[in-house]
């Protein structure tokens, strides 16, 4: 059964900066088999894609709306994705989830993910 666990999140200011980390276990590969991805969702607004981490070569992507100050990285040996998110902003107040792509569509489309978290809150106060 693959799970995923998110932790790392809390209240923090304007600038300030998080890592969150996502725990994954019960794959059937390795990690860098899979595309994972970091999703959130603020109050009242849909889920919205953040970031992923494709499985063949590593290659990253982001929203408009974070680029340039989140970062995606995966430690295999450890099963483990992180986001570093710098320069935080109110607006990206939201619970942040990761998942699991098993046919590493490579996508910010949330209904392509197999498996998720149970998320994590990050508020960040003005």
């Amino acid at each position: 059964q693959v799970q995923l666990v998110e932790s790392g999140g809390g209240l923090v200011q304007t600038g300030d900066s998080l890592r969150l980390s996502c725990a994954v276990s019960g794959l059937r590969f390795t990690l860098d088999h899979y595309t994972i991805g970091w999703f959130r969702q603020a109050p009242g607004k849909e889920r919205e894609g953040v970031s992923y981490i494709a499985s063949s070569d590593g290659s990253e992507s982001y929203a408009d709306s974070v680029k340039g100050r989140f970062t995606i990285s995966r430690d295999n040996a450890k099963n483990m994705v992180y986001l570093l998110m710098n320069s935080l902003k109110p607006e990206d107040t939201a619970v942040y989830y990761c998942a699991v792509d098993y046919n590493n569509l490579a996508t910010m489309n949330s209904f392509m993910y197999n498996s998720w978290g149970q998320g994590t809150q990050v508020t960040v106060s003005s």
